[in-house]
Protein backbone atom coordinates (compact mmCIF):
# COMPACT_ATOMS: atom_id res chain seq x y z
CA UNK A 1 0.00 0.00 0.00
CA UNK A 2 1.22 3.63 -0.90
CA UNK A 3 0.50 6.69 0.88
CA UNK A 4 1.35 10.27 -0.40
CA UNK A 5 1.24 13.10 2.10
CA UNK A 6 2.81 16.23 2.35
CA UNK A 7 2.92 19.00 4.70
CA UNK A 8 5.00 22.58 5.18
CA UNK A 9 7.22 23.80 8.16
CA UNK A 10 7.99 27.64 9.17
CA UNK A 11 11.66 27.15 7.98
CA UNK A 12 14.04 28.00 5.17
CA UNK A 13 14.87 23.97 3.67
CA UNK A 14 18.64 24.25 4.93
CA UNK A 15 17.45 24.77 8.87
CA UNK A 16 14.65 22.21 8.50
CA UNK A 17 17.36 19.60 6.70
CA UNK A 18 19.76 20.40 9.98
CA UNK A 19 16.73 19.25 12.26
CA UNK A 20 15.71 16.50 10.14
CA UNK A 21 19.76 14.90 10.87
CA UNK A 22 18.74 14.97 14.91
CA UNK A 23 16.07 11.96 15.24
CA UNK A 24 16.30 12.63 19.02
CA UNK A 25 14.85 15.99 18.20
CA UNK A 26 12.31 15.00 15.89
CA UNK A 27 11.32 11.46 17.21
CA UNK A 28 8.79 12.95 20.62
CA UNK A 29 7.02 15.37 17.86
CA UNK A 30 5.47 11.63 16.21
CA UNK A 31 2.37 10.71 18.03
CA UNK A 32 2.40 7.87 19.48
CA UNK A 33 5.67 6.83 19.29
CA UNK A 34 8.67 7.00 21.58
CA UNK A 35 12.32 6.46 20.57
CA UNK A 36 14.56 3.43 22.93
CA UNK A 37 17.66 3.76 21.32
CA UNK A 38 20.16 5.56 18.91
CA UNK A 39 23.37 4.41 17.25
CA UNK A 40 24.25 5.94 14.72
CA UNK A 41 21.94 5.25 11.23
CA UNK A 42 20.15 2.69 13.52
CA UNK A 43 17.11 2.97 16.15
CA UNK A 44 14.64 0.98 18.35
CA UNK A 45 11.36 2.36 19.60
CA UNK A 46 7.38 1.95 20.45
CA UNK A 47 4.54 2.64 18.78
CA UNK A 48 0.86 3.16 20.50
CA UNK A 49 -2.59 3.79 18.96
CA UNK A 50 -6.07 2.96 19.77
CA UNK A 51 -9.18 2.53 17.64
CA UNK A 52 -12.09 2.83 20.11
CA UNK A 53 -11.44 0.45 23.09
CA UNK A 54 -8.78 -1.55 20.97
CA UNK A 55 -5.67 -0.59 21.54
CA UNK A 56 -2.59 -1.91 19.72
CA UNK A 57 0.79 -1.77 20.83
CA UNK A 58 4.53 -2.35 18.47
CA UNK A 59 8.36 -2.73 19.23
CA UNK A 60 10.11 -1.71 16.33
CA UNK A 61 13.35 -0.76 14.68
CA UNK A 62 14.92 0.82 11.52
CA UNK A 63 17.38 2.09 10.22
CA UNK A 64 17.68 6.11 8.40
CA UNK A 65 19.78 7.10 5.37
CA UNK A 66 20.27 10.25 3.63
CA UNK A 67 20.74 12.06 1.14
CA UNK A 68 22.20 15.48 1.75
CA UNK A 69 22.11 17.22 -1.94
CA UNK A 70 19.08 16.31 -2.27
CA UNK A 71 17.23 16.94 0.94
CA UNK A 72 15.63 13.88 1.35
CA UNK A 73 15.71 10.44 3.90
CA UNK A 74 14.48 7.39 3.19
CA UNK A 75 13.36 5.24 6.89
CA UNK A 76 12.95 1.93 6.72
CA UNK A 77 11.14 0.82 9.29
CA UNK A 78 9.92 -2.66 10.76
CA UNK A 79 7.41 -3.73 13.80
CA UNK A 80 5.19 -6.13 15.57
CA UNK A 81 2.67 -6.05 17.88
CA UNK A 82 3.64 -6.68 21.48
CA UNK A 83 0.31 -9.01 21.91
CA UNK A 84 -0.66 -10.49 18.89
CA UNK A 85 0.85 -11.51 16.09
CA UNK A 86 0.43 -8.56 13.51
CA UNK A 87 2.98 -6.77 11.41
CA UNK A 88 4.43 -3.69 10.13
CA UNK A 89 6.96 -2.89 7.19
CA UNK A 90 7.35 0.18 6.11
CA UNK A 91 9.70 2.44 4.23
CA UNK A 92 8.97 6.18 4.22
CA UNK A 93 11.02 8.63 1.67
CA UNK A 94 10.86 12.52 3.13
CA UNK A 95 11.65 14.73 0.62
CA UNK A 96 12.46 18.44 1.66
CA UNK A 97 11.85 21.34 -1.22
CA UNK A 98 11.92 25.06 -1.33
CA UNK A 99 7.98 26.60 -0.11
CA UNK A 100 6.65 30.38 -0.44
CA UNK A 101 5.93 29.21 3.45
CA UNK A 102 9.35 27.76 4.05
CA UNK A 103 10.30 24.35 3.31
CA UNK A 104 7.83 21.46 2.16
CA UNK A 105 8.04 18.01 2.92
CA UNK A 106 6.90 15.44 0.73
CA UNK A 107 6.81 11.61 2.40
CA UNK A 108 5.93 8.35 0.56
CA UNK A 109 5.28 5.66 2.80
CA UNK A 110 5.14 2.14 1.09
CA UNK A 111 3.30 0.29 3.85
CA UNK A 112 2.99 -3.28 4.20
CA UNK A 113 1.00 -4.25 7.39
CA UNK A 114 -0.73 -7.69 9.10
CA UNK A 115 -2.96 -8.30 11.81
CA UNK A 116 -6.22 -6.20 12.78
CA UNK A 117 -5.45 -3.06 10.95
CA UNK A 118 -5.04 -5.02 7.66
CA UNK A 119 -8.37 -5.10 8.07
CA UNK A 120 -9.09 -0.87 7.70
CA UNK A 121 -8.40 -0.72 3.49
CA UNK A 122 -6.60 2.01 2.34
CA UNK A 123 -9.14 4.28 2.38
CA UNK A 124 -9.20 4.47 6.44
CA UNK A 125 -5.33 4.18 6.19
CA UNK A 126 -4.91 7.05 4.32
CA UNK A 127 -7.37 9.24 6.77
CA UNK A 128 -5.12 7.95 10.02
CA UNK A 129 -1.86 8.73 7.81
CA UNK A 130 -3.63 12.11 7.04
CA UNK A 131 -4.05 12.52 11.02
CA UNK A 132 -0.72 11.44 12.05
CA UNK A 133 1.31 13.30 9.61
CA UNK A 134 -0.52 16.33 10.61
CA UNK A 135 0.07 16.07 14.26
CA UNK A 136 3.73 15.39 13.31
CA UNK A 137 3.87 18.92 11.06
CA UNK A 138 1.98 20.79 14.06
CA UNK A 139 5.26 19.60 16.41
CA UNK A 140 7.30 20.05 14.33
CA UNK A 141 6.51 23.21 13.74
CA UNK A 142 6.77 24.47 17.22
CA UNK A 143 9.94 22.54 17.45
CA UNK A 144 11.22 24.84 14.23
CA UNK A 145 9.80 28.44 16.29
CA UNK A 146 12.24 27.70 18.95
CA UNK A 147 15.29 26.06 17.58
CA UNK A 148 17.31 26.22 20.91
CA UNK A 149 14.70 24.81 23.41
CA UNK A 150 16.33 21.44 24.52
CA UNK A 151 15.14 18.49 23.70
CA UNK A 152 12.10 16.92 24.85
CA UNK A 153 13.00 13.68 26.95
CA UNK A 154 11.23 10.38 25.61
CA UNK A 155 8.58 9.05 27.92
CA UNK A 156 8.77 5.87 29.63
CA UNK A 157 5.81 4.72 27.79
CA UNK A 158 4.19 6.20 24.99
CA UNK A 159 0.74 7.71 25.03
CA UNK A 160 -1.10 5.54 22.12
CA UNK A 161 -2.39 8.08 19.66
CA UNK A 162 -6.16 7.89 19.72
CA UNK A 163 -7.38 7.14 15.74
CA UNK A 164 -10.97 7.06 16.50
CA UNK A 165 -11.55 10.19 15.27
CA UNK A 166 -9.98 9.32 11.84
CA UNK A 167 -11.09 6.10 11.33
CA UNK A 168 -15.23 6.52 12.26
CA UNK A 169 -15.74 8.93 9.33
CA UNK A 170 -14.50 6.37 7.00
CA UNK A 171 -16.17 3.67 8.42
CA UNK A 172 -19.96 5.05 8.39
CA UNK A 173 -19.03 5.88 4.38
CA UNK A 174 -18.24 2.28 3.91
CA UNK A 175 -21.24 1.51 5.55
CA UNK A 176 -23.71 3.55 3.82
CA UNK A 177 -24.11 1.66 0.72
CA UNK A 178 -24.85 -1.65 2.58
CA UNK A 179 -27.40 0.40 5.02
CA UNK A 180 -28.60 1.69 2.07
CA UNK A 181 -29.03 -0.94 -0.43
CA UNK A 182 -31.01 -2.76 2.84
CA UNK A 183 -33.24 -0.11 3.30
CA UNK A 184 -34.36 0.13 -0.40
CA UNK A 185 -34.68 -3.53 -0.01
CA UNK A 186 -37.08 -3.30 2.93
CA UNK A 187 -38.82 -0.20 1.16
CA UNK A 188 -39.46 -2.67 -1.84
CA UNK A 189 -40.62 -5.51 0.00
CA UNK A 190 -43.35 -3.28 1.84
CA UNK A 191 -44.35 -1.83 -1.30
CA UNK A 192 -44.84 -5.10 -3.14
CA UNK A 193 -46.72 -6.77 0.28
CA UNK A 194 -49.52 -3.79 0.09
CA UNK A 195 -50.01 -4.42 -3.76
CA UNK A 196 -50.81 -7.80 -3.01
CA UNK A 197 -52.92 -6.98 -0.19
CA UNK A 198 -54.41 -4.62 -2.33
CA UNK A 199 -55.14 -7.26 -5.34
CA UNK A 200 -56.17 -9.93 -3.23
CA UNK A 201 -58.82 -7.41 -1.57
CA UNK A 202 -59.86 -6.57 -4.37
Amino acid sequence: MQLDHSFTVPAAPDDAWKLFHDLARIAPCMPGAVLDTLDGDSFTGRVKVKVGAVQMSYLGEGTVARDDSARSMRLDLSGRETRGAGTAHAAVTAELVPDPAGTRVRVRTDLDITGRPAQFGRGIMTEVGDRIVGQFADRLAELLRAPEAAPVASAAEPEAVDLGAAVLPVLLRKAAAPAAAVLAAVVLIRVLGRRRTRSLQG
